[in-house]
């Protein structure tokens, strides 16, 4: 089981070292090779994506990434900014299914922004499209028209094949849950969209055991808020996506709660917490690992078919915090306020 390690930019190297450090403690044969992405990918080779760190995530079983970006990357010509690795590399992998859970430990109801009473036992699914989309289309850029007045371009473009295989994802998901989806789209107005609803539609038929309901995007970022734990299974484009389930990560307490998983049609993944790089607390000790932890959690189920040390890890997240240990982002009065560190030290005596 071979796992590249992309640990990247900003708290990237802080929070991957805990999860590799939690990984070892499971002694189970991983093996592990570490390689530049991002910014750091720029400053080892001139390139977010290196050739090298490419051909290793395409020779590993899963990729275990930090996250990517920094301020000081900003001036660069955008193909080597730091998240355009991050684009490529999905692209590359084929990684076209986004799984982010938004689970609200007890422990954290507090911690939430919302009353607790509206967030206790939150347990949703988003399954975002992750290769299509506006981020993807073409054609896309900024040119200047005859004028002389600039115009900016870019393209929301969704084939049907790519919806179909996002929709299957969304609904065998729903079938090991609640069964129950909710199809996100904005189907009024984008014709993208329209027929990404009409696509849900003919995938339920396969389905009958799952009720399936739709949503337009902004009634839907309305409704995370309002009712969040009316949802079991979101499933949603590339744009939308992005967007609600960084919404849906404060309903956990903190975005830096919030694990996911890029899929490849046989279950080939990359892990990655949902947070960015947060260059402004790099090297400080106070980022959060628990994101990046269960992260590592979810490979270990999706890919390597390990329920059992997925479970084991996510247990002892939970262990972790039962005891009061929180990290800045999530700390409240009365509980062990403590570093980067020190909370991957405490998961792992918990294992």
């Amino acid at each position: 089981m071979k796992i590249a390690v992309l640990p990247g930019d900003g708290i990237g190297p802080e929070i991957v070292a805990q999860a590799v450090k939690v990984l070892q403690a499971l002694d189970i044969g991983l093996e592990m090779e570490h390689a530049p992405i991002g910014g750091a990918g720029y400053e080892a080779a001139g390139d977010p994506l290196p050739d090298s760190t490419l051909a290793l995530a395409k020779a590993s079983d899963a990729v275990l990434l930090g996250a990517v970006g920094d301020w000081k990357y900003d001036k660069l010509e955008r193909h080597l900014r730091p998240e355009r690795g991050l684009l490529r590399i999905r692209k590359e992998l084929n990684l076209f299914a986004n799984l982010r859970p938004a689970l609200l430990y007890p422990e954290l109801a507090s911690a939430s922004t919302l009353k607790p009473e509206v967030v206790s036992g939150l347990d949703i699914m988003i399954v975002r499209e992750l290769t299509g989309d506006i981020y993807f289309g073409q054609p896309r850029g900024i040119s200047t028209l005859e004028n002389g007045e600039r115009e900016g371009v870019n393209t929301m473009r969704y084939s049907e094949s790519e919806i179909r295989r996002i929709g299957l994802v969304a609904f065998d998901i729903a079938m090991k849950r609640n069964k129950k989806v909710c199809s996100v789209d904005k189907a009024n107005v984008l014709e993208a969209t329209e027929l990404w609803r009409q696509v849900m539609i003919e995938l339920s038929k396969d389905y009958p055991e799952v009720e399936l309901s739709h949503m337009y995007v902004d009634n839907a970022a309305m409704q995370l808020i309002r009712a969040p734990k009316q949802f079991d299974v979101m499933v949603t484009g590339n744009i939308f996506g992005d967007i609600l389930s960084d919404e849906a990560s404060m309903l956990t307490g903190s975005i830096g709660m919030l694990p996911s998983a890029s899929l490849d049609a046989n279950n080939k993944g990359m892990y990655e917490p949902s947070h960015g790089s947060a260059p402004d607390i790099a090297g400080k000790d106070v980022a959060n690992p628990l994101a990046t932890i269960l992260s590592a959690a979810m490979m270990l189920r999706y890919t390597f078919n390990d329920e059992a040390n997925a479970v084991r890890i996510e247990e002892a997240v939970k262990k972790a915090l039962a005891q009061g240990y929180r990290t800045a982002d999530i700390w409240t009065e009365g509980t062990n306020k403590v570093g980067c560190a020190a909370m991957g030290d405490a998961v792992v005596a918990a294992l």
